[in-house]
């Protein structure tokens, strides 16, 4: 078996976190309990292009207990658990190439070396393994009955394929299923990025001004978990929707160039480029604190930054100072990527429980109906989407109602009314 890793020896320490993560994941040990006996997957090539954690640990399991023949690699350079990649190949014989803190170079053999498998299925974070199908490796597109994504990132870059007529092969939108995006990006990006924040600085955030840069889901999420820390929220938004959405959940709503003069934290989660740009940087408050919890590390413009600089200083792990020629200080932390895995270890458990488990499901889903579906992206059906709920419900002790046959009679009709 090949496969890159840190080192093996990590292996034990490993296995200890998969199996501590395992704890707040109940959905899909019902999901893998199920693939053991019926091996809906069985004799497929399956690679994944996603954050090595303890967390994506328990779904390759799953998914290798459904019969598939897994391989991962990381979606991000600084996302990967190096003991957690460890045990995957040591107690679960499953090809890893992941090593956190990876050049790009190295990344990009790790994508090449997970689609050497020739897959019949992908999972992405970000679109990565996808973009390679359709550029150097598209000659492996044709083994492709499908893929899966998990981010909003790599949403935005699929539905782009998709409408310029280019996409090679379905692809579900896991993203976009309301156990994903209700509460991964809300709950999960919100709690997360907080603790990045939190375990880099250390640093009070009662009192201080926290600027969240995009209103969607996951800027929901670290506003309100910002709130909740008693700091003075400000939002900055493109969306005149999500802005009045903001304003009305009682957030102050500026432009980034007026925000940025207050911020003493920005937090970037917009999917965007350049979403805190060189003019920005010039008009930023002194000492600001700066994170990304975009998927990739282009929301903040560092190569900007770094020419508006007189030095960069290493201060500790996960925070850069980047003393400006006009003697204001910026602290970057995790090299602008993904703050809550690069300085923490991502969502809680709990909420990817639900991610993983729709994952699951769409290779399952992939699996059985590829020959009908169509080269488009795919939104995860209700029904998945609601088994999985139930299946958290369940897990968590609750009972909710049921509609009466009257009830299911008078909803699905248009003649009763007053």
């Amino acid at each position: 078996m090949k496969y890159d890793i840190k080192s093996s020896r990590l292996a034990a320490a490993g296995s200890q976190r998969i199996q501590w993560a395992a704890r707040e994941m109940p959905v899909l040990k019902l999901i893998r309990q199920r693939f053991s006996k019926e091996k809906p997957l069985a004799g497929l090539r399956l690679s994944a292009c996603l954050h090595v954690t303890s967390e994506t640990a328990n779904l390759m399991d799953t998914l290798a207990a459904g019969g598939a023949e897994v391989m991962l690699c990381a979606s991000n350079p600084l996302s990967t658990q190096d003991d957690v990649a460890a045990s995957l190949v040591r107690h679960y014989s499953i090809p890893v190439f992941a090593i956190r803190g990876e050049d790009r170079k190295t990344y990009y053999r790790h994508l090449n070396q997970a689609l050497a498998l020739r897959p019949q299925i992908t999972m992405d974070d970000g679109a990565d393994l996808v973009s390679l199908l359709h550029g150097k490796k598209k000659n492996l597109a044709k083994n492709v009955f499908g893929s899966s994504e998990e981010t909003t990132t790599g949403v935005i870059r699929l539905r782009a394929l998709e409408k310029k007529g280019l996409l090679k092969f379905p692809v579900i939108a896991v993203n976009d299923s309301k156990t994903k995006h209700l509460f991964d990006n809300r709950y999960g990006t919100g709690q997360s990025t907080i603790d990045g924040i939190l375990r880099a600085t250390n640093v009070l955030l009662a009192g201080k001004t926290f600027v969240v840069a995009g209103y969607g889901y996951c800027g929901k999420g670290v506003a309100a978990r910002a709130r909740g820390m008693n700091a003075i929220v400000v939002v900055t938004e493109v969306d005149p929707v999500r802005a009045l959405e903001a304003r009305m959940d009682g957030f102050e709503v500026l432009p980034m160039g007026q925000a940025i003069k207050r911020a003493d934290l920005l937090v970037t989660v917009t999917g965007n480029v350049n979403a805190v740009d060189v003019e920005h940087f010039r008009a930023i408050k002194d000492g600001c604190i700066v994170a990304n919890a975009g998927h990739f590390n282009v929301e903040l413009n560092l190569a900007g930054l770094k020419r508006l600089s007189k030095s960069v200083t290493f201060l500790k792990p996960n925070v850069e100072e980047y003393l400006l020629k006009n003697g204001r200080r910026v602290f970057v932390l995790a090299q602008g990527r993904l703050v809550n895995l690069a300085a923490a270890e991502g969502h809680p458990s709990m909420v990817m429980d639900m991610s993983f488990a729709n994952q699951a499901l769409a290779a399952v889903f992939i699996a059985r109906n590829h020959a009908r579906l169509q080269k488009k992206v795919y939104s995860v059906e209700r029904e998945l989407d609601e088994e999985v709920a139930l299946l958290k419900l369940r897990s968590m002790g609750i009972v909710i109602d049921k509609l009466s046959e009257k009830q299911k009679r008078y909803l699905s009709s248009w003649q009763e009314g007053t």
